[in-house]
């Protein structure tokens, strides 16, 4: 198999602790030369300013290629322009188009700013209108907890697809036949952007479960099996989670899929081991 490309999602640190964290698993991970990096946004722009001084110290700092989530909850139209013009001007010119969570949680009624942009497809054709972004955008594989249907959740890629978006990251999920039906049904709709598997290691079993269940994923029985009471050791439930992740990987590698992006939670430990696990070299640009 080809050595897979990879990619990383960090969020923006709340406290000067949890900025050192981040710096460190930067600096740990950047030797396996992803291919981007991705920065979260926080709900109604709640990190607005950490996840810009975030990505621009990334840009000015590393040689890693930045990528700005932005979302549309609680904010005009204007807020959203605002934040993409300082995002071009400041050398960034790659962002995750998203729409957002409820402020009120994932599973409650998603309610926009009277002023602000409805959802995802909004937000691409407005990045678009401002400059020429290179934009990424999500997908839930085991379609979106508010979708009636799959074919649904396709018709709305395809839309962000139209105004402009190049690639696609995908919810996490467990097992591999979730994310190629989705992969091979979208293909079957004519979409042929890259389709990037997101992998989430588990870092907590309990914060695992609670953000499964708010995404609608579905967790096998087999693998609540294999963290059963691991919470309470965490050497041997990182030891299972790289182990579980890079299996995962392998498998999709298997079906042709050969770029893999991490949500490492700002933990560099579990996906430096999974990379390693899949064949990652340092230094090494695949």
């Amino acid at each position: 198999m080809n050595t897979p490309i990879i990619s990383f999602e960090f969020f923006p640190p709340k406290t000067e602790a949890m900025e050192e964290k981040l710096w460190d698993s930067v600096k740990q991970l950047a030797p396996f030369n992803p291919d981007f990096v991705s920065v979260t946004y926080g709900a109604g722009g709640s990190t607005r300013e950490r996840t810009h001084r975030t990505v621009k110290r990334i840009l000015d700092e590393t040689t890693l290629r930045p990528v700005a989530h932005l979302t549309c909850v609680d904010a005009s139209k204007d807020q959203v322009d605002e934040v993409l013009r300082e995002y071009w001007a400041s050398g960034v010119k790659s962002i995750v188009a998203l729409r957002g969570d409820p402020p009120t949680g994932v599973g409650t009624k998603f309610v926009a700013n009277a002023d602000g942009y409805q959802n995802a497809t909004e937000v691409v054709r407005a990045a678009k209108k401002i400059a020429d972004f290179d934009i990424s955008v999500s997908f839930y594989p085991e379609k979106h907890p508010e979708s009636p249907n799959l074919m649904h959740d396709i018709d709305v890629l395809k839309a962000k697809i139209d105004e402009g978006a190049s690639r696609a990251i995908s919810q996490f999920f467990c097992e591999p036949d979730k994310y190629l039906r989705f992969r091979d049904l979208a293909v079957k709709n004519g979409i042929n952007i890259p389709l990037l598997p997101g992998i989430m290691p588990v870092g907590s079993v309990k914060g695992y479960m609670r953000m499964a269940a708010g995404c609608n994923t579905d967790v096998p029985q087999w693998f609540i099996d294999a963290f059963e009471g691991l919470d309470d050791n965490p050497e041997v439930r990182d030891l299972v989670a790289a182990s579980v992740a890079s299996d995962l990987c392998t498998k999709l590698q298997a079906e042709g899929v050969n770029h893999f992006h991490f949500y490492t939670l700002n933990k560099a430990g579990l996906a430096s081991a999974t990379c390693r696990r899949l064949g990652v070299k340092l230094g090494v640009k695949p």
